[in-house]
């Protein structure tokens, strides 16, 4: 071996040794990669946690928490029919025994779909539209409107509505019989109409003076079917 080859083996040979003096060896003890998608941290480390997964369908029932959460619907607690019924009262009792039959029952879902059904059924009875009533109606309540609804039509009556919205509307009451459920809401809306007869002259009311109208109706379900929808059953006129 020449000199020249003696001198690039010392070389190399000290920048092996420089290397592993910097990088250190594996050991099989070496701190895990970082990883910024890890829901948990320990010690000092900044760990943004990720949010949980929804909780299933069946722990959809809210709980009063140790603040006392005046929205909660669970349990046994006086706030469950907050803003629906005072606690203690023969409504809330009655909103209960509606509760245990269709544990899906929610006072507050129920009213805004209960506020929903009031304005297209409103709505549709005016238009005479009764493809959007039928499934809306139970079968007794569908007869009397399209009743009414055709006895317009043989007299060449239409009907000039504008719905302008609802001012309140409140459980009235509630019953279950059963695995039917009903409840009973009361409505106070507000709406302009007219009706007009065949030379578009109107005959009873008329489009601009917006009128009060207070209505009290029920609505009903079988618990034990998969249809989660209500149906009308009852109509009449606020006392």
């Amino acid at each position: 071996m020449n000199l020249l080859n003696i001198i690039l083996l010392a070389i190399a040979v000290g920048v092996f040794l420089k290397l592993r003096s910097v990088l250190g060896r594996r050991t099989g003890h070496e701190r895990p990669p970082y990883d910024p998608y890890s829901d948990a941290g320990t010690g000092n480390d900044k760990v943004v946690t990720l949010p949980k997964r929804p909780r299933d369908s069946a722990a959809r029932d809210r709980v009063v928490d140790a603040a006392g959460d005046p929205f909660a619907t669970g349990g046994s607690s006086p706030n469950r029919w907050h803003g629906i019924a005072e606690p203690d009262s023969d409504l809330a009792a009655k909103l209960d025994s509606v509760a245990a039959v269709d544990r899906d029952f929610d006072g507050e879902a129920f009213l805004h779909g209960a506020r929903q059904a009031y304005e297209m059924i409103v709505t549709a009875f005016a238009e005479g539209d009764r493809e959007t009533l039928r499934p809306l109606l139970s079968d007794d309540v569908y007869k009397s409107f399209e009743g009414a609804i055709s006895q317009r039509e043989k007299d060449g009556l239409t009907v000039d509505q504008s719905f302008i919205g609802i001012d309140k509307a409140k459980i009235a009451d509630a019953d279950a019989t059963g695995s039917r459920v009903r409840v009973t809401v009361s409505f106070s809306s507000k709406i302009t109409s007219c009706t007009k007869n065949a030379d578009s002259v109107a005959i009873e009311g008329d489009p601009v003076t917006v009128r009060q109208v207070n209505d009290v109706w029920t609505f009903e379900r079988d618990a034990k079917s998969r249809d989660p929808n209500w149906q009308l059953v009852a109509t009449g006129a606020a006392a």
